[in-house]
């Protein structure tokens, strides 16, 4: 059990940097009213978790210590749909309804077609 929560805190600690990262270089990339850190984490992790789940279906070597540390540690950590909904209360409160509808379909549809497409990418 130790192990396990040693692995799953190693990787959550490299996903939580990588999601401040991430967020980071995007928020500069396009400065905006939309949300496009969290956006482009949430669509990467997406991503991410639909290439793991691939890869765990298809290889030995990506076995359950492989998962904690990848899957539960660092894609848990990397992930940010609590920092999403925060953001939609944000674009809620301040008026941006526009915004709020397309961050909210464009998250949700953007993120179901990039796990389908992380594990398409393993298959192929």
């Amino acid at each position: 059990m130790l192990r396990a929560i040693l692995i799953i805190g190693i990787g959550g600690a490299l996903g939580s940097i990588g999601r401040f990262l991430t967020d980071m270089a995007a928020t500069r990339l396009i400065p905006s009213a939309f949300p496009f850190g969290t956006f482009t984490v949430n669509v990467l992790g997406c991503l991410l978790i639909g290439i793991a789940f691939g890869l765990l279906e298809q290889t030995e070597w990506f076995n359950v210590d492989w998962r904690l540390f990848f899957v539960t540690g660092f894609c848990g950590a990397y992930t940010t749909f609590s920092t999403f909904a925060s953001d939609n209360v944000r674009l809620l409160h301040d008026g941006q309804y526009l915004n709020f509808a397309t961050y909210t379909i464009l998250s949700i549809a953007l993120g179901i077609a990039a796990v389908l497409f992380g594990l398409w990418l393993v298959e192929k």
